[in-house]
């Protein structure tokens, strides 16, 4: 309620500011504001914005029944119609999709395309979807001055060009620019001579499909589009320059860092110690520089029957682990409800505190 009050204030700043107005409401928000003891930054500003009006509370009263009911008659639409009760479909179990409505909609292509400029020029961008759901993109560098909005045509021409090579028949559109997807519909009228000649060109290649619509989206929603965009309106193309589509990847784990590294041998990253702790042997073709680093390792670690433990600087022991078990307490410390999503060098530290090496 306060925060309706702040902005209703500031809204009808010029109406309020020469009246004293009347807030009728079961609260007062005005109390709460100017008489809490301990302020926090947000009723501070509410108390500085409502200082400078005149305001004055009333408490509210009951309300009669009838009284919404006799406005409501009073504003009677004459196109209003009764609301019917009645199913006439009740036998009707449930509403099913024929197959023939199926492979329509399997047929259909998605098109997204957006248009970027900068100081550096001018850059389109064009993702083509397939019912498959396989993304082609296609992205071109205008080498040429143009307006904002024949960026957009020009983005729209390539990616209904690139359709139509396709041979493609049923295409869906979708565009964040909606001065140019509201005129291709029809519904609002382009003046600029520029643009009609445009929407002329434009509207030949819709001819060729036998079935096409055009969508505004929000440019959130069109962010593929907008990154191939920008990233050809960022840089500098040569004339004789050919630039491979690009291909994305998704990898679900790092190549090196903050990773658990496997052992090349089959054997333990440890074996060499335990082994040296346990028959006091050094592996065969060891020179005398990996024998005396084998031999300091080994000060640090301390073997109870086959579990290997490291000495900490306060001498508390933690245990070794393979790769696999490290992972998985990885996995447990950094990932669950009560995970602690750190960086990788303090997951380490806490896997320490654990006990774990």
């Amino acid at each position: 309620m306060c925060c309706a009050l702040a902005w209703t204030a500031h809204r009808l700043r010029q109406y309020m500011l020469y009246h004293t107005s009347l807030l009728i409401a079961k609260l007062d928000p005005i109390k709460y504001i100017f008489e809490k003891p301990s302020l926090s930054g947000r009723v501070v500003r509410w108390q500085v914005l409502l200082s400078e009006y005149d305001i004055v509370y009333v408490s509210q009263k009951a309300i009669k029944g009838s009284a919404i009911v006799d406005f409501l008659v009073k504003r009677v639409e004459e196109d209003y119609e009764l609301m019917d009760f009645e199913f006439p479909d009740k036998d009707l179990m449930s509403v099913c999709q024929t197959n023939k409505e199926e492979s329509k909609e399997k047929e259909n292509w998605k098109m997204f395309f957006d248009g970027a400029s900068n100081a550096l020029g001018h850059g389109i961008g064009v993702v083509l979807v397939s019912p498959e759901g396989d993304h082609y993109p296609v992205i071109a560098k205008l080498n040429f001055y143009c307006t904002n909005n024949v960026v957009e045509y020009e983005t729209c021409f390539m990616g209904l060009q690139e359709a139509i090579e396709r041979k493609i028949h049923i295409l869906e559109v979708y565009g964040d620019s909606g001065w140019v997807i509201y005129q291709l519909r029809g519904e609002w009228e382009a003046r600029d001579s520029k643009l009609i000649q445009y929407h002329k060109y434009v509207s030949k290649l819709i001819e060729n499909f036998n079935k096409i619509c055009f969508t505004h989206l929000p440019r959130e929603e069109n962010q593929m589009a907008d990154a191939l965009a920008t990233l050809a309106a960022m840089f500098k193309v040569g004339t004789d320059v050919k630039i491979q589509p690009i291909m994305i990847t998704l990898r679900e784990c790092p190549a090196h860092c903050s990773s658990v590294e496997e052992e090349v041998d089959g054997k333990l990253w440890y074996h060499d110690i335990v082994h040296y702790l346990k028959f006091q042997q050094y592996p065969k073709q060891n020179s005398e520089n990996d024998k005396k680093i084998i031999r300091r390792l080994a000060m640090n670690f301390f073997l109870d029957g086959d579990i290997l433990y490291k000495r900490s600087r306060d001498q508390v022991l933690l245990r070794c682990v393979d790769s696999a078990e490290a992972r998985r307490i990885v996995e447990e410390v950094h990932e669950g409800i009560c995970g602690a999503h750190a960086s990788g060098h303090m997951l380490a530290k806490q896997v320490m505190r654990a006990g774990y090496y």
